[in-house]
């Protein structure tokens, strides 16, 4: 989708989890493509780097309130999103316990939490707000390679894992109930990045990782039905 030329219509893309990150660094790259982007925040207590970006965006750049384990936020969110539209609606949430406990020694508070923030809040969120998103828009979320089943050769992290498996299949359910229509849409598996969830060891930079991300998003516009792509844009098995 061209933003150049002589088009009229600014794409805008609606980035769920963009206050620092990932998420942040996803706003920062649609603008520089010549996007509107509306970034989502948890906390409303303090300033984070998206409202950096958007003080220097010339309006381009709005911030919104949302906690994806909130689900009374879907609805205001709604509300004050009505009169947008949507080329691209993307949620990037994710949290994790500790890495090394295995499955049967998980706390259960440690359980819900991260599989309700990584694979039930971003479906409630994608439910709520999908009709804002134009006919041939791009509805996505940020997965992991670790949600493979077929490439589990090495265990650990199993809630993590768990909860990024289940993002896939309820997205794949979403998908398929969307069958008939023309948009797309796209897990991603960025790859073990330096972010404060991927930690100081990952190998690859946000910088670098970033820029590839949108690309593989932007070349799924166009393409009806839902893909697992990695940051080439290579197939993930399931």
């Amino acid at each position: 989708m061209s933003s150049t030329g002589t088009d009229q219509h600014t794409p805008t893309a609606l980035i769920i989890g963009a206050s620092r990150g990932l998420g942040h660094a996803m706003a920062t790259e649609f603008l520089d493509r010549g996007w509107s982007v509306i970034g989502t925040v948890r906390d409303t207590t303090s300033r984070t780097p998206l409202h950096d970006l958007a003080d220097r965006s010339d309006g381009r750049v709005s911030v919104e309130h949302l906690d994806v384990n909130e689900p009374g936020h879907l609805a205001p969110l709604h509300e004050r999103l009505a009169h947008r539209r949507l080329d691209v609606l993307f949620v990037n949430a994710g949290t994790t316990n500790n890495e090394q406990t295995p499955i049967g020694a998980v706390a259960t508070a440690d359980f819900v939490q991260v599989m309700i923030t990584n694979a039930l809040g971003p479906l409630r969120v994608i439910e709520a707000l999908e009709d804002l998103v134009t006919p041939t828009g791009l509805i996505g979320a940020m997965s992991s390679g670790q949600g493979s089943i077929t490439n589990n050769t090495t265990a650990g992290r199993e809630v993590y894992r768990g909860s990024k498996a289940a993002l896939n299949m309820f997205m794949r359910s979403f998908a398929t109930r969307q069958s008939e229509t023309q948009r797309s849409f796209a897990l991603l598996a960025p790859g073990w990045i330096r972010t404060a969830l991927g930690g100081p060891d990952a190998p690859f930079s946000v910088e670098e990782s970033v820029p590839l991300l949108v690309d593989v998003l932007l070349s799924k516009l166009g393409t009806p039905g839902l893909a697992y792509l990695d940051r080439s844009g290579r197939t993930v098995p399931w």
